[in-house]
């Protein structure tokens, strides 16, 4: 049984910390991806004088999330 115990916490203490490590990627992916949407932006708003610019940033806003991972509060 404690061995049985033991081989479990070694696995929980491993998906733990890539939990943890793909919490940080997809942090850093969202704040790239929010960048290349502002940049998107600006390039749109700059570029179309008749009016479909907003529109179109509308659209890719929509599509964006800009909500944060919540981190993990969960520790054994």
């Amino acid at each position: 049984m404690d061995r049985l115990n033991s081989n479990l916490f070694l696995q929980n203490c491993y998906i733990m910390k890539e939990n943890e490590r793909l919490r940080k990627k997809a942090q850093l992916l969202n704040q790239e991806n929010q960048a290349l949407l502002s940049e998107l932006k600006q390039k749109l708003s700059k570029g179309d004088s008749k009016g479909n610019a907003q529109n179109t940033i509308s659209d890719l806003t929509l599509g964006s999330s800009s909500s944060q991972y919540p981190s993990n509060s969960n520790t054994n």
